[in-house]
């Protein structure tokens, strides 16, 4: 069931008996189209082949709070850990690489966002933006070896770094000006690697940059966007979380006219909706609670990883069976 032109694979994932993963925040796919999901639980890292055939699980013991995943062009596996402030680089098989951030310490930005008290912080805390990193949330890749960062739960600002981890650049402070962020949360490249897409989720907006950090662009409409995944023909595709789910205390009374989660393409070059899909029943096949992290295979079709325990689920929300990983293709 979908509202638009994706259809959910029921059955499509062959979890092992007796392992669960009751929130997926990130999701990629690499260059042979295994999947690989980011979650939270016993085994954080979980293989896939395209069929949904369970190929290995690595990083157990590894992770504080996994948030974001991304493969890039060769084949390294980049994992973003916003609960103890790091961006790690593995091979494929798990074996450590490089580590940016030092685990278990956050910069100073007037949140507090570390250890025991990870869960009682609020992005209107962050008083100013600061160095790398303090609760990051995504990593995007380029075929030259830039790193860019979203350093975005206790932060404000995004981060360039060389292939080696060299820190070159940083932008971003607090607020809902131009180039301002609430919470820089989803990350992606334009197809020529010339332009950068944030999705400044507690702002509605996703901001379009150069890759120094000018501000190029504004596109509204989202609400609130999480992910950023670009499709092999060039659509830009959004996660939006809505109003419905991962609430904040301050946040408006949920009404009749509160948006639902949903995913969204947009023109990578106008920022345009293409199409919006899902619909206000968030646990049926095709429609999300707390759609999050997304990545496209190369035939096309689309894997989504939901935040469903997190963002509702362990308040009574949505029943705690409700999905957190979906595949969708194209319906014929």
């Amino acid at each position: 069931m979908s509202s638009g032109g994706y259809v959910a694979i029921e059955g499509w994932e062959q979890l092992p008996g007796g392992w669960a993963h009751p929130d997926v925040p990130g999701v990629a796919v690499d260059a042979e189209d295994r999947v690989y999901v980011f979650a939270r639980g016993e085994h954080p890292v979980i293989v896939y082949e395209r069929d949904g055939t369970f190929a290995g699980s690595w990083g157990e013991g590894v992770f504080d709070n996994p948030h974001a995943i991304r493969i890039d062009h060769e084949g390294f596996v980049w994992c973003v850990d916003n609960g103890d402030h790091t961006v790690r680089k593995f091979t494929g098989a798990g074996e450590l690489v490089l580590t940016l951030g030092e685990p278990g310490r956050a910069s100073e930005t007037g949140a507090r966002t570390s250890g025991a008290d990870y869960g009682e912080f609020h992005y209107r805390q962050v008083a100013h933006g600061s160095a790398p990193f303090h609760g990051p949330t995504d990593v995007c890749v380029l075929t030259d070896g830039s790193v860019f960062v979203a350093d975005g739960y206790g932060n404000a600002r995004v981060h360039r770094f060389s292939a080696d981890g060299t820190l070159e650049a940083s932008w971003g402070e607090p607020g809902r000006g131009p180039g301002q962020f609430h919470i820089p949360h989803g990350l992606a490249a334009s197809p020529d690697e010339r332009r950068l897409f944030v999705a400044d989720r507690e702002n509605d907006r996703i901001q379009v940059f150069d890759l120094d950090g000018g501000l190029l662009d504004q596109w509204a409409g989202v609400s609130r966007p999480d992910g950023l995944a670009l499709s092999p023909d060039g659509l830009l595709c959004v996660t939006e979380l809505g109003g419905r789910a991962g609430r904040w205390p301050d946040m408006d009374p949920v009404t009749d006219a509160t948006p639902h989660s949903v995913c969204t393409l947009l023109d990578a070059g106008t920022g345009a909706v293409v199409e919006r899909f899902g619909t206000d029943e968030p646990c049926a096949p095709g429609s999300f609670w707390a759609a999050h992290g997304v990545a496209f295979d190369s035939a096309g079709d689309l894997y989504v990883g939901e935040v469903t325990w997190s963002a509702g689920a362990r308040n009574g929300d949505v029943p705690a069976d409700c999905h957190t990983l979906q595949k969708l293709t194209r319906g014929v």
